[in-house]
């Protein structure tokens, strides 16, 4: 296993002192460009993938990178995207799904999860995504179910108050990403950004 004390030591030794001019700049300010949702998955690690520094990138992770649509009542994963949205002003967010995701897989091979209680409650966030999938063959199920859940996420995303007004006036935009663990790519499902209305 990693020692993560070790690892924290070498930061301290080898990588804060070259980058010690940002870290003093970011001790001040926090201004993310973007709102990146991904999976909790180990596998994925959004600055890495996107070689982003430091205080670029606004992260969400959840089991699956299930974004529930807005309801009346308070959560943690609401909270942080309006706070993204509205408090830091972020231009893009990008909900980006994985190959390989246990969730998805649970899902699509109807995996047994009494064990995992609350991890059923959540997975319940795709329904949607496993029945638009539901015709797919079952190698490629879990493929269709992947790409179908970051779509079915991003119109999710968009029910929430300040995504809408965000998009309402064209200040932000939204990208559906498929990280491919094996070929470290990127496919893009697409972007959607409402513009501005026209008086």
């Amino acid at each position: 296993m990693h020692d993560l004390i070790e690892g924290v030591a070498q930061f301290r030794r080898e990588v804060y002192p070259a980058k010690a001019e940002l870290f003093a700049r970011l001790a001040t300010t926090h201004r993310p460009r973007t709102l990146f949702i991904s999976c909790s998955d180990a596998r994925v690690v959004p600055e890495l993938i996107t070689q982003s520094e430091p205080g670029e990138l606004f992260v969400i992770r959840t089991a699956g990178n299930l974004v529930p649509a807005h309801a009346p009542g308070t959560d943690g994963v609401a909270a942080s995207i309006e706070y993204a949205v509205a408090v830091l002003g972020v231009s893009d967010i990008v909900v980006c799904g994985h190959s390989a995701c246990g969730a998805m897989t649970a899902l699509a091979e109807r995996h047994d999860l009494s064990g995992a209680p609350a991890v059923a409650v959540w997975l319940r966030h795709a329904d949607a995504s496993l029945a638009r999938t539901g015709a797919a063959q079952d190698g490629r199920r879990v493929d269709a179910l992947v790409r179908e859940n970051v779509l079915a996420q991003l119109a999710n995303l968009a029910t929430h108050p300040s995504v809408a007004r965000a998009l309402a006036a064209g200040s932000v935009t939204l990208r559906g990403w498929v990280y491919d663990i094996r070929a470290g790519g990127i496919e893009e499902l697409g972007t959607s950004r409402a513009a501005s209305p026209t008086s």
